[in-house]
């Protein structure tokens, strides 16, 4: 008995095993296409596209993809993630070289599927793009913000809206360190662009 068990043990292993080896190519591959499908979306038009490059702020690292149109910087697209209502919400944010939103895509989530998982709508993800921090707030209406939150889904809206504010306060510094200027005195200008007096 204890030998027939090992055996089915040694060949369901093995089968798991040789599973992995085959579709991890595959799976990986879906996976760098799925991204850079969601950078061509956020973008705004470019024609040169940098390759992923991190940053760390407060904490916290930020994948990102710089992009220019000939010489010119014309914004970045960040990888950013929060804590959604059914796991980790995984977005990129598109931010253009003036601070607005170039627009958002959904990498991964795991939303319920008819509430949540409605965040990956147009109807709501189309209301970030062209979005200025300094005239709009980023929060749920809820929450004395601007954003319409999914109808039943106000945790995974307050995640969406968090992971897109997470990026526009990380594109302060990546923008900092692009333009070559510090951090802390890229800090000092608002999102709107005026310098805290």
């Amino acid at each position: 008995m204890v030998l027939c068990l090992l055996t089915i043990c040694f060949v369901c292993s093995a089968l798991l095993a040789g599973v992995n080896v085959l579709t991890r190519g595959p799976i990986e591959k879906g996976r760098v296409a799925k991204v850079e499908k969601a950078v061509a979306a956020v973008l705004p038009p470019c024609n040169i596209v940098s390759e992923r490059q991190e940053i760390e702020v407060d904490g916290v690292h930020y994948g990102y993809y710089a992009a220019r149109q000939d010489a010119d910087f014309v914004g970045c697209a960040i990888e950013s993630s929060t804590i959604g209502f059914g796991g980790v919400l995984s977005l990129m944010v598109g931010i253009a070289a003036d601070g607005s939103i170039s627009g958002t895509q959904v990498l991964s989530h795991s939303e319920t599927p008819g509430l949540g998982a409605k965040c990956t709508d147009p109807a709501f993800s189309s209301q970030f793009k062209g979005w200025d921090s300094s005239v709009k707030k980023l929060e749920v209406r809820s929450k004395g913000g601007d954003v319409d939150a999914i109808t039943a889904s106000t945790i995974t809206s307050r995640a969406y809206t968090l992971a897109v504010a997470n990026a526009v306060r990380a594109f302060r510094d990546i923008n900092a360190v692009l333009n070559g200027d510090s951090v802390e005195e890229q800090n000092e200008i608002t999102e709107g662009g005026q310098t805290n007096e």
